[in-house]
């Protein structure tokens, strides 16, 4: 009888212990400085978008277009950013690219920004109900908007190229500014990006 106690007393630690192991779970949470960048699977990434907008806008605002329109019109150009087409083979945020984008232009003082399509609407919504609900004195007018002067607008695209264990994967970034006036192109550059990604076991 003293047996069959102690062996299922030893059961029932030994069903203790496994549901305790199974419910707990080994997770660790390291803090990291954002300006570190590790590459993780090689696929398009924060540091890519940052790096790519830096370089590209920073040779729009330095090419002739600027200072032409500048000479004519005497102050700086109105810019809107469009559609940023995302053609590459794997799912890309493009919003963070539009923003990091208009960060490098409006931190420039080279150029003014008008707002986005879907922030315009917003913004309309609001200066009509402002007409209803605000006081004269401050409700904003209507039909008193900047119109921009030129639109920037590109496309993300991927190729990769692998055998066995190694793939090459090629991203080129296109953008291209055009006068919304005359739909002439004022500006176009590419930007390509290179990673070589090399894994044991993977599926390209």
């Amino acid at each position: 009888m003293k047996i069959k106690k102690k062996t299922c007393f030893g059961i029932m630690i030994l069903i203790l212990l496994l549901v305790v192991s199974c419910s707990s779970t080994s997770r660790s949470v390291e803090r990291i400085s954002v300006d570190d960048h590790e590459e993780l699977t090689g696929n398009w990434s924060n540091l890519d978008s940052k790096l790519v907008a830096e370089q590209m806008i920073q040779d729009l605002l330095y090419k002739p277009w600027i200072s032409n329109f500048r000479n004519v019109e005497d102050r700086n150009p109105l810019v809107i950013i469009g559609t940023i087409r995302n053609l590459s083979s794997e799912h890309i945020e493009t919003d963070t690219f539009v923003k990091d984008i208009q960060r490098e232009m409006i931190n420039s003082n080279r150029v003014d920004f008008v707002a986005s399509k879907q922030e315009r609407e917003e913004i309309r919504e609001e200066r009509m109900e402002q007409q209803s609900y605000a006081s004269d004195e401050t409700a904003k007018k209507i039909a008193a908007e900047s119109g921009a002067d030129f639109i920037l607008k590109g496309s993300i695209k991927s190729i990769i190229d692998a055998l066995d264990n190694k793939a090459i994967k090629y991203y080129q970034v296109d953008l291209e500014l055009m006068d919304i006036e005359t739909n002439k192109i004022v500006w176009i550059k590419d930007k390509k990006i290179h990673k070589i990604i090399t894994k044991s076991k993977y599926k390209w």
